[in-house]
């Protein structure tokens, strides 16, 4: 029988795991958090999570008298706080940890009932083969007690860990990375978060709707430098709207504590104070010590595994998958790389992996989703392709939910019309951006979106109608 070691048990990990039972490999996951990883325990899904109370929060703030809604108590008028509703944030990250837990449980039992084997301990590749050509696996376990493991193939899927600066390094308390605000008792009155990238935007904004004064410090020019343009201003208007206050261009240097608060200072020597600050400043690869180049795997100079389409690394029978290639950072990315892994080396039908097809979305208020070709790939000359945006303000389901902000972006080729991406701003973008993906991946034409029906009324409808504006300007400019 086929001998498959993973080391890691995030979703490139546990993913592999369900798919190498499946084909009869003899699979063994050596994992030392729990199945699920960081994604399942400490990121993805404790943060969506905490977003979908935030999410409440803001709908209902920012849309009941608009709607009709009245609300009202015993509290005389003049001792009313400004905000209708509060949040008790020691019981949201009690809930926030019971889910993850739950959910982590939940894979462990799939993956042994598959068939899998799972080992608690840290797991180290050997620098030399077996006499059988096979790779060694050493796996430590809590107790310092050590297990060899033969293997045909190795799947490299440990993931990352939060980026510290060396002059504001957090303490769990009052300066926190992402892992650590699910242990905050008391909802941060004045909260800091440095990085403005996906990360820092999705708990800043989460924070702000939350209760928390929140200032984001941004050392790019807007936030999100990484996601479309247009949605990027769209989201820095909605969060400078609700009172965030959204500093550009400030690159922090330092954080301390002074007493019971933060003292954050920037690149040009201007200080901010809070009682806590969030750091959000990326992700190292967890690669270190585990005997990687010794056993002829290549790292990328930030510590990354290089690997292809097909999840392969320099050596032979050595795979890598999620976030320690660096590819996307993304628990749907990490997944389908440690099934191509499996499939590849067991010699089922395998398809490399087209990051062109992949979609994503920022859990922010409102959401961007996005897939394919970007904006930034059209204005660089990358693709030639057609572009229609439409604001969801001309929707008639958005106005009937007092939605104002956020719009649907459709990409097309000239001359064939085919689907080459899409982005989309608005609630629930990460529902809606479903039908681009699969126009996107099938090779679909706007004419084939825009003739299929939509409910009327409904957010959707704005796709088919970008999709509707694509093929009218096709056809008028062939005519």
């Amino acid at each position: 029988m086929t001998r498959i070691v993973i080391i890691g048990g995030g979703p490139g990990g546990y993913e592999a795991a369900l798919v190498g039972a499946q084909l009869g490999a003899e699979v063994t996951v050596v994992d030392c958090d729990g199945l699920g990883g960081a994604s399942v325990l400490t990121d993805c899904v404790p943060s969506k999570t905490l977003i979908a109370t935030a999410e409440v929060m803001t709908t209902f703030d920012s849309s009941y008298e608009e709607l009709g809604i009245i609300v009202a108590d015993d509290t005389p008028h003049l001792e009313q706080a400004a905000r209708v509703v509060g949040v008790d944030l020691g019981k949201v990250n009690r809930r926030v940890k019971r889910l993850a837990l739950a959910q982590s449980h939940d894979i462990t039992a799939s993956v042994t009932r598959a068939g899998a084997r799972v080992l608690r301990g840290r797991g180290r590749l050997s620098g030399r083969q077996a006499v059988d050509g096979s790779r060694q696996v050493i796996v430590t376990a809590a107790d310092g007690s050590e297990e060899t493991l033969n293997a045909d193939a190795v799947l490299i899927a440990t993931g990352g860990h939060p980026r510290e600066l060396p002059d504001a390094k957090p303490d769990g308390e009052r300066i926190l990375n992402w892992t650590q605000v699910y242990d905050l008792k008391e909802l941060p009155e004045e909260l800091i978060v440095v990085g403005s990238g996906v990360t820092g935007a999705e708990f800043a904004g989460a924070y702000q709707a939350l209760g928390s004064r929140v200032t984001l410090v941004s050392s790019r020019d807007r936030v999100l430098p990484g996601e479309d343009p247009d949605a990027a201003a769209v989201l820095e208007d909605v969060f400078r709207r609700r009172g965030m206050n959204v500093m550009a261009r400030s690159r922090a240097e330092s954080a301390k504590r002074v007493g019971d608060r933060v003292e954050v200072t920037l690149a040009d020597g201007r200080v901010i104070s809070g009682t806590h600050c969030l750091m959000a400043v990326g992700a190292i690869p967890n690669t270190a010590g585990m005997g990687l180049e010794e056993a002829g795997v290549r790292l990328k100079d930030s510590g990354h595994i290089l690997t292809d389409r097909v999840s392969r690394t320099s050596a032979p029978g050595v795979y890598a998958a999620g976030d320690v290639t660096g590819v996307f950072a993304l628990a749907s990315v990490a997944a389908m790389q440690g099934r191509i892994a499996m499939y590849h080396f067991l010699g089922d039908a395998v398809t490399p992996l087209n990051l062109k097809t992949v979609s994503a979305n920022v859990f922010t208020d409102p959401e961007i989703a996005t897939v394919g070709y970007t904006q930034a790939d059209v204005d660089a000359g990358k693709i030639d392709a057609r572009v229609v945006k439409l604001p969801l303000l001309r929707n008639p389901r958005a106005k009937m939910q007092g939605i104002r902000d956020g719009f649907v972006k459709i990409f097309c080729r000239p001359g064939t019309g085919i689907v080459v991406g899409g982005c989309v701003v608005a609630p629930r973008a990460s529902e809606l951006i479903h039908p681009i993906s699969i126009a996107v991946d099938n090779n679909l034409t706007v004419e084939q979106i825009a003739n299929a029906f939509t409910v009327y009324p409904s957010l959707s409808g704005s796709i088919a109608e970008v999709a509707r504006q694509l093929h009218t300007r096709k056809t008028a400019g062939e005519a």
